[in-house]
């Protein structure tokens, strides 16, 4: 119990951190309508603002993680959080549309380093045998995002304009900071740490595996999602006003799922990442059946939010497949997310390009998980192979 107590305001002064990215990274979706009307843009160039962000966690992740290997952690989170919060006050005085897409993608640039390195600090102040529990603990910062920090910043860029938002995503992120410098631990990098080292992540296909996880079984989520207002409009039928209720029941679903399913993981991994990925397949089929009514559709989006405990749980096998190579790979693990990010709604679009109709993100959604349980099963027997040959 002691231990619990006091890991307890470290993992919420990380989580803050991560409340703060969640927010602007799904707040940016529904600022957009306000953000065309003041720098007069269409929806489509609008619509770059978000791949600029992700452009920066995907470029940012590896880059910084290889270059900080010396660094202590509590410092390197400190100034990761500090580089985010500049980028969304930028954000917020951007003059014009070219500066507003350097300031997503400076902003974007310390989210996966930040995770990677955040989800370390978090399983070391844990017993071993919780550490997907603190993991996810991290992670529910980000999801209650979704609840919380995404309808008030909707909210003031409605009330007070789009740049009002960002501002308190900065204030957000710097009160991140003030908790990171008092109850984050302090620590030493290790001394034999070196960028090379980090990079050996890279030649362990186990790594490979596990992200290769994230990167297509997460993407079968993010199909449906992207989607799922032009759902509720044109096919449930559902009154405007209801659909942010529907998204919030999508974050409260990941909210459980991250609060939940990580305890399970830390008795059976890689069992626990095959059953959510199965659970996601379900889900995800079902969508098209249960599009037409209102409350079974709310149900079925809650089911699908539930599927994002993934990503703590491949986290932690990051964790034990990596080697030396920790930090690398805890922040690559944002990367593969990113990218099923953008590979489920470029399927997805596939399929309404082809005529398949709204109600074929879900079918396209449930490959996706299957085709990352798929990979799953490749993991377990390379695993196995791996094991033998020891």
């Amino acid at each position: 119990m002691p231990q619990k107590l006091a890991a307890l305001p470290v993992v919420l002064a990380l989580a803050t951190g991560s409340f703060a990215i969640g927010t602007t990274e799904f707040a940016t979706m529904s600022l957009l309508p306000f953000i065309q009307g003041e720098l007069d843009i269409d929806a489509s160039t609008a619509s770059h603002l978000i791949s600029a962000y992700a452009l920066g966690v995907v470029f940012g992740a590896p880059i910084i993680t290889v270059l900080a290997a010396k660094v202590a952690r509590k410092p390197l989170l400190l100034v990761l959080m500090s580089l985010f919060a500049l980028g969304n006050a930028l954000s917020a005085v951007a003059p014009g549309y070219g500066s507003l897409m350097l300031c997503r993608f400076l902003a974007g640039i310390p989210h996966g380093a930040y995770f990677g390195v955040a989800s370390l600090v978090a399983a070391s102040v844990v017993d071993p045998a919780r550490r997907t529990q603190a993991v996810g603990y991290v992670m529910l910062g980000l999801t209650i995002a979704t609840v919380v920090g995404v309808p008030l910043a909707t909210w003031l860029g409605h009330a007070a304009g789009w740049r009002s938002g960002y501002w308190v995503i900065t204030a957000i992120a710097l009160t991140a900071v003030a908790l990171i410098a008092i109850y984050a631990p302090r620590d030493r990098a290790a001394p034999d740490a070196s960028a090379a080292r980090e990079l050996g992540a890279l030649a362990r296909a186990s790594v490979w595996l596990t992200l290769a996880i994230g990167a297509v079984g997460f993407g079968g989520m993010f199909a449906v999602y992207t989607y799922v207002t032009s759902t509720l409009e044109q096919v449930t039928g559902m009154p405007e006003r209801w659909i942010p209720v529907v998204l919030c029941v999508f974050g409260l679903g990941m909210t459980f799922g991250n609060a939940v399913l990580p305890r399970f993981a830390d008795r059976a991994l890689m069992p626990t990442a095959g059953a959510i990925l199965l659970w996601s397949a379900i889900a995800l089929a079902c969508f098209p059946l249960v599009a037409h009514d209102p409350w079974l559709i709310t149900l079925d989006v809650f089911c699908i939010g539930i599927g994002g405990a993934l990503g703590p749980v491949l986290q932690t096998r990051l964790m034990d497949v990596a080697g030396d190579a920790q930090n690398l790979a805890a922040a690559l693990n944002h990367v593969a997310f990113n990218m099923a990010n953008a590979l489920g709604p470029w399927v997805a679009g596939l399929a309404l390009a082809a005529g398949l109709g709204l109600r074929s993100t879900g079918a396209v959604g449930s490959l996706l998980a299957l085709g990352g349980l798929a990979i799953w099963g490749v993991a377990i027997s390379h695993a196995r192979w791996a094991a033998k040959r020891a």
